[in-house]
């Protein structure tokens, strides 16, 4: 298993999907968590399933990420537990999809605040603990959508964000460097969660199975798979892993 023995790890998005599979595995892996989430009976329950597994985490929430106030109580929290951040996983982020005609500025704008600006906030707070530690990584996750067009769901203005992500990552790296902080991103394909389960029954079955044919694996990715990645990546055993995105979308990419 991962060895995360020790490190404290600021987790967003704890809520449910993919925050909450990190959050367990991270704390499974030996690691300290502090979460954030707007859902508050969310991340409630993350906190409980994560202390019945015997692993420890706290969490903050509400907490508004697109906030400076909100963002800098999750990392005062933190750092005045624990002393210290290790690890900054930028997991949460809300984006709109549907087709370009019907891409309002509106949705073009939330999907920028709540998927790229949200990253920048995250990271600025956590920065001085990170380089008060004597270094540490910082995780963010792109998407598929930062890479290729969708053919089955409309994405233009998240793929916009995440390309934003993408890019804001690898400048990190430069700047963390000197600090002994490493930045990657993951990008994800289709993963099941609560959040996606909307544009899954949009799609519809015919949409679903035509998606998952396109997949090498033949199947939609599970928040456990890029929990996994996430955990492994802010070990030590992946200290040369660096300005890096890797992606888990089970061959959709490699294939194209």
């Amino acid at each position: 298993m991962t060895d995360l023995s020790g490190k404290i790890a600021l987790i967003s998005g704890t809520g449910g999907g993919m925050g909450r599979a990190a959050a367990l595995e991270f704390a499974r892996c030996g690691a300290l968590v502090v979460g954030c989430d707007l859902n508050v009976d969310g991340a409630e329950e993350t906190v409980e399933l994560v202390t019945k597994e015997g692993g420890r985490m706290r969490s903050v929430q509400p907490v508004d990420l697109t906030s400076e106030d909100g963002v800098d109580r999750w990392v005062a929290d933190a750092a005045g537990e624990y002393g210290k951040v290790d690890i900054l996983y930028n997991n949460a982020s809300v984006a709109r999809v549907g087709p370009w005609d019907e891409m309002t500025y509106e949705k073009w704008r939330y999907s920028l605040t709540y998927e790229l600006d949200i990253v920048y906030l995250s990271t600025k707070a956590a920065w001085p603990l990170l380089i008060a530690a004597g270094g540490g990584v910082v995780i963010n996750v792109a998407s598929v959508a930062a890479h290729v067009g969708a053919q089955f769901v409309h994405q233009h203005a998240h793929g916009a964000a995440k390309g934003g992500v993408l890019a804001f990552t690898k400048h990190l790296m430069i700047s963390g460097a000197p600090h002994g902080i490493r930045a990657v991103s993951i990008s994800p394909g289709l993963i099941v969660t609560p959040a996606t389960q909307p544009v899954i029954d949009a799609i519809g079955p015919a949409g679903v199975e035509g998606m998952i044919s396109n997949i090498p694996s033949r199947r939609l990715g599970k928040p456990e798979d890029v929990a996994g990645l996430a955990a492994f990546l802010a070990s030590d055993a992946a200290s040369y892993i660096n300005g890096a995105d890797i992606a888990i979308d089970g061959g959709i990419m490699a294939a194209d």
